[in-house]
């Protein structure tokens, strides 16, 4: 009986794993930086975070994350986009509809604005004051979703 329930756990945890390997293998990090350093990230080191997964360069760095995960929350926010499992639905300033045609990269991922105002005010700003205005908490909040899964 004891042997049973042992194979039936090891089981599941086999069955547990291929299915977030399977989940991770979805998720392309080619260019994607470490939510934490400025290293590439690798999909055998991430943490659950806002319904989907940041990637890591190390334990190092997800255990630093795992601590403070506020600390680091711009830069896992645009990991989420980065790797899609987050799309935009508005301007990350305003909450307004976007204008296609205002698209620029903030450190390395494609947004877009509702108005050349919006657009101008990331763009006339430092690289880590632009990344925080697109993906802080606020922003965030204002100008994605967790991307609908697609069937097929």
């Amino acid at each position: 009986m004891k042997n049973r329930l042992l194979s039936g756990v090891a089981v599941l945890l086999v069955a547990s794993a291929s299915v977030f390997a399977a989940e991770t293998a979805k998720v392309d990090l080619e260019g994607v930086k470490c939510a934490v350093a400025d290293k590439d990230a690798t999909a055998d080191k991430s943490a659950d975070y806002k319904e989907g997964k940041v990637f890591f360069c190390c334990n190092g760095c997800a255990g630093k994350f795992a601590k403070t995960p506020e600390k680091f929350a711009t830069q896992a926010n645009r990991q989420l986009v980065q790797t899609h499992q987050y799309e935009q639905k508005g301007c990350p300033i305003s909450g307004g509809k976007i204008n296609p045609e205002t698209m620029i990269k903030v450190d390395g991922t494609k947004v877009a604005f509702c108005c050349k105002n919006c657009k101008a005010k990331v763009e006339g700003a430092e690289k880590k004051e632009a990344s925080e205005l697109v993906f802080g908490e606020k922003a965030f909040a204002k100008g994605f979703k967790k991307a609908e899964k697609k069937e097929g």
